[in-house]
């Protein structure tokens, strides 16, 4: 990813936070501007409460704040399907916990995109 702005779920925010294990439930989102393959700011939102239909929360927030990309370690069936209808890339790693080297992965081409198969259940990780 050259150019655009990617979100990553996050415990605390910023390039040295910690990632959240589930996107949904996360205390922030940290996103992450590039320009030609660089990265030229990083901000941090706080997730809104999940209300009725609540897994639909974050993908209105993202797609608000011109998200292109998001970098998970799991995510449910309706939220994945949401992103798609915004044309929000979702990203798959969940090994790290730290963001700057799984955003460094991501501009650099590294990571995949989450299949359909990799969804979880919802809540529990």
């Amino acid at each position: 990813m050259k150019n655009g702005r990617i979100a990553v779920p996050s415990e605390n925010g910023g390039l040295d936070g910690i990632r959240s294990g589930h996107f949904g439930h996360c205390n922030v989102f940290t996103f992450i501007d590039v320009e030609n393959g660089e990265i030229k700011n990083v901000s941090t939102l706080q997730n809104q409460p999940h209300v009725q239909g609540g897994c639909m929360v974050p993908v209105n927030l993202l797609s608000e704040h011109n998200v292109n990309a998001l970098v998970v370690g799991g995510i449910g069936m309706r939220p994945l399907m949401g992103f798609k209808q915004v044309g929000i890339d979702v990203y798959y790693d969940a090994t790290r916990a730290e963001i700057k080297p799984v955003v460094e992965d991501l501009i650099a081409g590294k990571l995949p995109l989450i299949s359909d198969n990799q969804v979880c259940g919802g809540g529990n990780h």
